[in-house]
């Protein structure tokens, strides 16, 4: 029986190791149509200090054309990258700073704002294309993503349901192999999880057994192996983040099947997954209906909530925390954070998009890699 979490089989792997330069996260732009270009001049433009008083190096990819129609007219707050030289040399021949790379094929295509189109996808697929290769040679530690839309990335000709699986898959992992988190607020790094119900603000941390599927295919998908490994990412998660409480686990239905009474699942499949984890070493309780359990964990008592099925999970954390919550994808070599929300398209060019989940990615990837 494995004793800790690098033997659990949801802990996070690692990539080979290789000569590491100074820290640095990728950003793309996503759907450059969308928000993203925004998001990044809005909460980059007037502060690119930060980044070197940081240490890191932050790279930006995408189109270039819409980063400077979001500037409108004020200096570039990034250095230019040569996309047909080597992209890793000239990272390592520079120090903290912003950078920005267009990867090929981009430039001179037209990127409508607030309109979805296929270069949109195109632009968003290539720039993945580019922040997974990075990833591989060792290159970026962590990666956020800004929002793409997923019909247009599988018009350009990218066949995935989305930025989870493109990186799950260009990174070796497999979409099977990795877990969906939302994160809220985060506590100061030194802050225990623990504490009494009603001493913390109201904060949810939320992993997912199963994603997107229809509602009717949920019970098969929640297996013994699908719950642990959900359980072993969320481990290593909390702990990176210095989180001390237990993890608890929604059951499937109501009341948690009342022994059986509604639904065997809880008491066949949950019940045995979580003695399991117990057994494991990790901090885990459960079955717990889910009506309570949220009620609890919002208050402080569990370090992260891992729930069965999107809704279940997902409802009471944007009840709580939409628009500043974190899209987190555990299970992957490296870190990769993003805004909870879609491209926005409606939004775009008014300033009224809100820059909280943006910033949150941005911090809580600095927070890991860091």
């Amino acid at each position: 029986m494995p004793s800790g979490l690098d033997a659990f089989p949801g802990s996070s792997p690692a990539l080979t190791p290789t000569p590491r330069l100074a820290a640095t996260l990728a950003v793309t732009l996503g759907d450059p149509c969308g928000l993203g270009p925004e998001l990044v001049v809005r909460a980059l433009a007037d502060a690119p200090k930060s980044s070197a008083l940081r240490g890191e190096k932050l790279l930006l990819i995408g189109p270039l054309a819409t980063l400077e129609r979001e500037l409108a007219g004020r200096a570039r707050f990034f250095e230019l990258l040569d996309a047909k030289a080597d992209v890793v040399g000239q990272l390592a021949a520079r120090g903290p700073g912003v950078y920005f790379v267009e990867p090929a094929g981009l430039a001179g295509l037209e990127y409508p704002p607030g309109v979805a189109a296929v270069a949109g996808g195109l632009a968003a697929g290539k720039s993945l294309e580019l922040a997974v290769d990075l990833a591989r040679r060792g290159v970026i530690q962590g990666l956020v993503t800004c929002p793409l839309n997923k019909a247009c990335l599988h018009e350009a000709g990218f066949h995935f349901p989305g930025h989870t699986e493109f990186l799950a898959e260009g990174l070796g992992m497999g979409a099977k192999n990795v877990t969906m988190h939302l994160c809220g607020p985060l506590p100061s790094p030194a802050a225990s999880c623990v504490m009494k119900p009603g001493d913390a603000p109201l904060c949810l941390r939320v992993s997912l057994v199963t994603t997107h599927p229809p509602l009717a295919d949920v019970p098969r998908l929640v297996t013994r192996e699908a719950i642990l490994r959900a359980l072993g990412h969320t481990a290593d998660f909390v702990a990176r983040l210095g989180l001390t409480g237990p993890i608890g686990v929604c059951g499937l239905n109501p009341h948690a099947g009342e022994s059986g009474r509604i639904g065997r699942e809880d008491l066949e499949v949950v019940g045995p997954a979580v003695a399991e984890a117990k057994a494991a070493g990790l901090n885990v309780e459960g079955p717990i209906p889910a009506d309570t359990l949220f009620h609890f964990a919002a208050r402080g008592r569990y370090a992260a909530v891992v729930a069965m099925y999107h809704d279940q999970g997902l409802a009471p954390l944007k009840l709580l925390h939409f628009g500043e919550a974190v899209n987190v994808t555990l299970g992957l070599p490296i870190v990769r954070t993003s805004p909870d929300h879609g491209t926005g398209y409606d939004l775009v060019g008014t300033g009224k998009a809100r820059l909280t989940s943006f910033v949150a990615a941005l911090d809580l990837a600095r927070r890991l890699v860091g």
